[in-house]
């Protein structure tokens, strides 16, 4: 049987990570970077791993793009981090500029390709992807809420002392300060979370899930995350690729659902083959809703501005 392929393009650490998590699960792998060596490296290098860890699948390294050719789906990461002295929208038009060439660069090559964003600002990116593909809506998501859910399950089974697979939790919204956890869906073994925490030790662990890449960044001095959120990519690829109509969270364009019309933002999302192929729509209380709302409209502002940057 033909084994699947998928492009990641960027190959820092998040990227080539996501690289290694796939050949270990058997997929075929294009990695892409403009820096030359660096993707050429870490496939040979993990090439040499497959005798070790048992898998054989062909991963190649490149700078171009014709050996993408084909992907079933596309993995993006590239993208520049905020320096000193830049601004947000210096930062917003660096990353859209990359996330634009890139996409037409692989549509090009696969027109039938799934395309999941990671570069940030996520929800923008992947509202570039969207307009810049033309695909439908089913084919263009985004990985955060994934990453910001595992985080909030790792600090409550941590405070309980639980296993991290009894948690369970939904983290919707913008990715960082706008998101929205679900209290009511965050559970432990089924119970909810109110009835096992106090209020103050609860805000303190949404907290610390909120500042939970600032965090990893001030420890490592320099660098970001990139464990925990290949980890999260590679459970949207699996639950895609694997047709598991797993529900995750996932930044996806709203055409009317939780009264959200006509921008992407983080909702519960039915994954299959085909993509995002439904978003579920969970019983949201007031605060819940409003402050949904309110994440999304900061999202519109920036894709505003992102679309006039870009003409």
């Amino acid at each position: 049987m033909k084994r699947m392929k998928i492009t990641v393009v960027g190959a820092g650490n998040v990227g080539g990570t996501v690289a290694q998590r796939l050949v270990e699960r058997h997929y075929d792998v294009a990695l892409v970077d403009i820096v030359e060596g660096i993707p050429q490296g870490k496939a040979l290098d993990l090439t040499q791993a497959g005798p070790v860890c048992g898998y054989d699948s062909t991963i190649v390294g490149t700078n171009g793009y014709e050996e993408t050719a084909g992907s079933d789906l596309a993995v993006i990461t590239s993208g520049i981090a905020r320096k000193p002295g830049m601004s947000r929208d210096e930062l917003l038009a660096t990353n859209a500029r990359i996330v634009q060439g890139v996409v037409r660069e692989i549509c090009r090559r696969s027109p039938q390709t799934i395309l999941l964003i990671v570069t940030n600002p996520l929800d923008v990116m992947v509202h570039v992807a969207q307009r810049v593909s033309g695909f439908p809506k089913a084919r263009v998501l985004g990985m955060a809420g994934v990453l910001d859910s595992a985080r909030l399950r790792a600090f409550v089974a941590a405070e309980l002392k639980v296993p991290p697979r009894d948690v369970e939790a939904m983290v919707l919204g913008g990715h960082g300060d706008s998101m929205v956890p679900l209290l009511r869906y965050t559970t432990v073994k089924g119970r909810p979370i109110a009835e096992l925490l106090p209020k103050d030790r609860l805000e303190a662990l949404i907290k610390r899930t909120r500042e939970g890449g600032a965090e990893i960044v001030n420890l490592l001095k320099a660098g970001s995350a990139y464990y925990a959120p290949s980890a999260s990519v590679v459970e949207m690829v699996e639950a895609i690729l694997k047709d598991q109509k797993k529900v995750l969270p996932c930044a996806v364009l709203c055409e009317g659902e939780y009264g959200l019309r006509d921008v992407i933002v983080g909702v519960p999302v039915k994954l299959g083959r085909t993509g995002a192929e439904q978003i579920v729509e969970y019983d949201l209380a007031p605060e819940e809703r409003a402050a949904l709302s309110q994440s999304a409209a900061a999202v519109r502002e920036l894709c505003d501005a992102v679309d006039r940057m870009l003409g």
